[in-house]
């Protein structure tokens, strides 16, 4: 298969995984963020660890220089997930997710500077297209929001975006996706353990199954967008990652019975389109035309 359709079809992948993950984060009642974030992190852990004890090659970095830009990686990616969850707890949850989707739109950004990437006059409308289509989603509610959630929120989108130009340019440099998941999770876990460890909230059964399901669908997730950002420009496949709008609005409609009004629909509409006009140009066919 053709490396971009491979980054296309992981990055749809990834969008499924982290919607599921959102509703089971959600679904998981009131804990503190931390407490989420790490049995999250420690799902994709454990995953990742099973991979690379399979694959043979040790709990190493491919190169010693790799280190750097792994403990940027971990660094942004922690950041984002906290953030994020605690905008999960504190918004609506297509708020959130919508605020989280301001990822794909930087990490075009940062791969610019970071893997001097050049970005197409094309591939410019279309993601500018995609962040508007994101705007009208999110516009019924958002002089709701409570600015201090908002902004963490955006500041999540932020920092995950950096986070996936990173582990570009780690797939670049010929690192593992196993390795830079597990290097991520570990890090993430052992960030929050001392919060976790003196701020412990006693969990339910369910709780404790939803955070489970979040876990996997977070591991899931994790190892989807690694692969997708290894086989793939950001510029060519980041646009796909708006899916996700589609997949927590299915999720919020059958679970919640939430109903998109006229201005969601719109939104929906303008990202689609705006990720055919990236398929049809990054395929060559939109010049043919």
């Amino acid at each position: 298969m053709n490396q971009k359709y491979k980054g296309i079809l992981l990055i749809i992948t990834s969008a499924l995984c982290f919607a599921g993950m959102n509703f089971f984060i959600r679904l998981s009642g009131d804990l503190p963020t931390m407490q989420k974030s790490f049995f999250r992190n420690l799902i994709a852990l454990l995953v990742a660890a099973l991979m690379i004890l399979r694959e043979g090659k040790g709990f190493r970095p491919a190169d010693k220089k790799n280190l750097p830009f792994l403990l940027g990686r971990a660094i942004f990616g922690t950041v984002g997930i906290l953030a994020n969850f605690y905008a999960v707890d504190h918004l609506l949850l297509s708020d959130a997710s919508m605020l989280n989707k301001m990822s794909p739109f930087f990490a075009v950004l940062a791969s610019i500077f970071i893997l001097k990437e050049k970005l197409s006059s094309v591939q410019g409308v279309a993601l500018i297209g995609a962040f508007t289509g994101a705007l009208f989603i999110i516009k019924p509610t958002f002089s709701n929001l409570d600015l201090i959630p908002a902004l963490i929120g955006f500041a999540g989108g932020l920092c995950a975006g950096i986070a996936y130009s990173l582990v570009r340019l780690l797939g670049q440099r010929g690192e593992r996706s196993s390795f830079i998941v597990f290097f991520f999770s570990t890090f993430s876990c052992l960030v929050v353990l001392p919060q976790v460890l003196f701020h412990y909230t006693p969990m339910t059964v369910q709780q404790a199954l939803c955070l489970l399901a979040g876990g996997l669908c977070a591991a899931g997730g994790q190892f989807s967008i690694t692969g997708a950002y290894k086989h793939a420009p950001a510029r060519e496949i980041s646009v796909y990652d708006y899916s996700q709008v589609i997949f927590s609005a299915i999720l919020g409609f059958f679970v919640f019975g939430d109903v998109p009004d006229g201005f969601s629909i719109l939104g929906y509409c303008i990202i689609c389109g705006m990720a055919i006009l990236n398929f049809l140009h990054n395929t060559g066919r939109l010049s043919r035309r």
